[in-house]
């Protein structure tokens, strides 16, 4: 297994574009060997054992070990399943380095030797299939991979690393969870957090940042849709669900064309509609899931406030009894991921200079992606963070997709894959580099 994954993601490797004479060599080389002799099989255990938001219980248990093998003080079960790690190493600042570990509910399809084939029963008690389908064990992977590289540097920078291994980023809770449960009072208020997300939409090699909004914000929100159950054959007779829920689905989408800004980015998607169980019942309920994305937190109350007020008035204007009005309920949200300003711009510089010209790229939003790395960090803690991308495709992909191949999957895709070895190397690469210059030695 170890040497068919070394030969698919060698690859990728070789397309790196950063010159050497940028990099650090002696990390550079280091963190090479530890992949070959370590870090690929623990990517590899990760890959085949993915665990879903909130029961990530056996990657947890991994993840403590490898921490407490690279030297580092480990406490467990913070914020349900998560794990931290510190490592002291002299006078200097506290540095918070966090890796996301859950994986999704999707049934792989990549054909990789490494695929996953993990079943796994959910918190509802249904059974899912499970998946890395976002990088998530790069993330991991890379993380041990930074300890075990600052363990073996402690002349060369003085402080203390508190890594952070984060449940349940999937349903953007887990990093919540943590700080409900005093993160920073038991281990100590970070002076900077740091945190990367490998990308299918970057080539292998490559880094990038943004000196500003990073990710947007994220909402999870229910709409239940009560009916009056009725014969199919006699709609008159009560109130179809099913067709009102059609008609909040379309009233929705007049909320970002015709009430928020035009140049406020905002996306409301109606991911999921449940109802009915045969051909000819009028059910009495129909269920809506949605996803709500924004780029400021006025433009985020605004959309939850328009989402409640036209389910509840599309109600309304098809008859439903006040009694039995639709029900909208926000299960899970994140706020806006910032990167501090003057924190990125003196990091952005570092990986210029530590990767070259061709390893680093200013950060373009294409998506309305969201993470709730901004929990940790922000005007409500008062940490600067500083959260950047890792490409994960090797160029060649993205030739071939260009010409006419297969289009380069996107995350949460069963088709999902990224090249293991270049991701988690410079993943690992860039993160000592950041730790090296917020905490260089006395």
């Amino acid at each position: 297994m170890r040497n068919t994954i070394k030969a698919l993601a060698l690859a990728g490797a070789a397309m790196i574009t950063m010159p050497a004479a940028a990099q650090d060599a002696a990390v550079s080389k280091a963190v090479a060997a530890d992949y070959d002799a370590h870090l690929e099989e623990l990517f590899v255990h990760f890959h085949e054992n993915p665990e879903l938001s909130f029961l990530e219980t056996d990657t947890a248990k991994r993840m403590a070990a490898e921490l407490r093998a690279a030297g580092a003080e480990v406490a467990e079960g913070v914020g349900r399943t998560g794990v931290v790690g510190i490592m002291k190493n002299g006078e200097g600042p506290l540095i918070l380095l966090r890796a996301d570990m859950d994986g999704l509910p999707v049934e792989e399809k990549t054909g990789l030797p490494y695929a996953s084939d993990a079943m796994q029963t959910g918190r509802d008690g249904k059974e899912y299939p499970v998946m890395h389908a976002c990088g998530h064990d790069v993330h991991i992977t890379s993380m041990v991979g930074t300890a075990r590289r600052l363990a073996a540097m402690k002349d060369q920078w003085s402080g203390t690393a508190m890594f952070v291994v984060q449940p349940a980023e999937e349903v953007v809770g887990g990093a919540e969870a943590m700080m409900e449960d005093g993160l920073y009072e038991k281990f100590g208020k970070p002076d900077y957090a740091l945190a990367f997300h490998v990308t299918s939409l970057l080539p292998t090699g490559v880094l990038s940042a943004s000196e500003g909004i990073q990710y947007s914000s994220s909402d999870s929100v229910d709409i239940m849709v009560p009916g009056i159950g009725a014969h199919g054959a006699a709609p008159h007779m009560g109130r179809d669900p099913v067709y009102i829920a059609s008609q909040i689905v379309t009233a929705l989408q007049s909320i970002v064309s015709r009430e928020i800004m035009p140049l406020s980015p905002g996306v409301i998607t109606v991911g999921s509609f449940h109802a009915g169980s045969k051909h000819n019942i009028i059910s009495d309920r129909a269920d809506l899931q949605l996803t709500v994305r924004s780029n400021d937190e006025e433009t985020r109350a605004q959309l939850l406030d328009a989402i409640e007020r036209v389910a509840v008035n599309v109600g309304r204007a098809h008859g439903l009894p006040e009694d039995k009005l639709p029900v909208v309920t926000r299960i899970e949200g994140t706020p806006v991921t910032h990167n501090d300003p003057e924190l990125a711009k003196r990091l952005n510089a570092v990986m210029v200079e530590s990767f070259g010209p061709n390893g680093f790229m200013p950060f373009q939003q294409t998506t309305m992606g969201a993470e709730d790395f901004a929990y940790f960090v922000g005007r409500d803690t008062g940490v600067p963070g500083y959260y950047f991308a890792v490409g994960g495709t090797p160029p060649e992909v993205f030739e071939a997709a260009k010409n006419g191949g297969a289009p380069v999957p996107s995350h949460h895709s069963p088709l999902f894959q990224i090249a293991p070895r270049p991701s988690v190397t410079l993943g690992t690469e860039a993160m000592v580099a950041a730790v090296l210059e917020l905490a260089p030695a006395g």
